[in-house]
């Protein structure tokens, strides 16, 4: 995780505020870390989180067809390959644990969060360059390896017995902290080949869009409590 406050990253969650906590300490969150999240909430957003997944290995085929040079496409193409073989296939073993198959997965339709989010990513792509798209996608990456890593180190945190202790170990492991920290150090190289300096406001609107957006998907799980 990159803490440091210089960084575009680090800029865009400053200045973010009120909207970056929302997303990452979001009742949902809290619920993850005391154990207390109702599991219906957590079933269904383990549903539409695979759906995400999808939706998200497209968005990184765009940005492998934005890319401008080996290494842009070289970063796009490893990524797209961790999410379609060893992401979503864990995501399937992890839904498995929860009674949830892969056939009723497939037989699900997206929330109308998950479509508004991934496809304001997908837009971002299509309109702007590889740095407004990975913009759109750091709040999500970013945002998971941050959540994971406090929920570890909290001690309000519960361990024993927490039927989400493995999701949280999981975003906190050093395997993700690493993948998110390749994805930041991207797109400090994006910002700096690509005039994230001069872009900087319109850079920030996306980043807090998508931040609302993340928020938007836990309200979209937290809201199944009476299902």
């Amino acid at each position: 995780m990159n803490s440091n406050e210089n960084s575009l990253f680090g800029r865009l969650r400053t200045t973010a505020g009120g909207n970056w906590t929302d997303f990452s300490c979001h009742p949902f969150v809290r619920g993850l870390g005391d154990g207390t999240l109702p599991k219906s909430c957590f079933r269904y957003y383990l549903v539409q989180d695979y759906l995400f997944l999808f939706q998200f290995a497209r968005a990184y085929a765009l940005a492998a067809y934005k890319a401008e040079n080996l290494d842009e496409l070289r970063h796009a193409t490893t990524t797209i390959s961790n999410i379609v073989d060893v992401e979503m296939a864990l995501h399937i073993k992890y839904c498995a644990r929860w009674g949830i198959t892969k056939d009723a997965i497939s037989t699900q339709q997206e929330d109308l969060a998950t479509t508004a989010y991934t496809r304001f990513v997908l837009d971002c792509g299509h309109r702007g360059d590889l740095l407004d798209l990975a913009t759109a996608l750091t709040p999500c990456v970013a945002g998971y390896a941050e959540i994971g890593h406090t929920l570890a180190c909290d001690s309000a945190t519960i361990h024993e017995g927490n039927p989400y202790l493995s999701w949280i170990e999981m975003y906190a492991s050093d395997e993700y902290q690493k993948v998110s920290g390749d994805s930041l150090a991207q797109l400090e190289r994006l910002a700096q080949q690509r005039g994230g300096e001069a872009r900087f406001e319109t850079l920030s609107e996306l980043f807090n869009q998508a931040t609302r957006l993340e928020t938007a998907f836990w309200d979209m799980g937290w809201n199944q409590q009476s299902l």
